[in-house]
Order: C-alpha cells, then structure tokens, then sequence
C-alpha cells in the first residue's frame, strides 16, 4: 500500500485565476477570523493531517451503485462510512 500526499499547491497565479473564474469557495459574506496577537505565533506548530493509503476493497454491487448514484466522489463519500463513529459502533457489537 502506498501513501499519496494530500497536500495540493497552488501558484498565487492560479489562485488569481481561479478566483477571476469564480472558482474561490469563500463566501464573499464570511466573517474574519480574530486577529491573533505574537504570543500566539511564538507557540503555533504546523500540523500535517494523515496521508491516505490505497487499498483494494470488494463491496456488494448494490452498495457501490446507491454510492455511485449519489454523484462525483462515490469513493470519497464511502470514506466516513467507515471513520471512527462507524468503527466504535462496529466495536461496541462484537
């Protein structure tokens, strides 16, 4: 199984470019975040979330399909099916 980063970049270019396109997310009504003094900063750390491992998993026909039928990203949305809320309820009936 190998780990793919998960960290996408972006040239300041393209983000002006994908905002000229329309295809920043921000909302142009989202709130600033507070204004955080040096003391915060002295003590940030940068925190790199886990990568994603491939894997090959067999799945009934019918699940794939109602997963499929939800739209693009069937095998991103069958991700949290599986996270940590469905393992402790998994754990809690063995």
């Amino acid at each position: 199984m190998t780990k793919k980063p998960t960290t996408v970049r972006y040239t300041l270019t393209e983000i002006k470019q994908q905002i000229a396109q329309g295809k920043d997310e921000t909302r142009a009504d989202a709130p600033e975040g507070p204004k955080e003094d040096s003391k915060f900063w002295k003590r940030a750390r940068v925190v790199v979330p886990p990568g994603k491992t491939s894997v090959h998993l067999r799945v009934d026909s019918d699940v794939l399909e109602w997963f499929k039928k939800q739209g693009d990203g069937h095998l991103t949305h069958m991700n949290p099916c599986c996270g940590p809320t469905s393992m402790r309820t998994a754990a809690r009936s063995s």
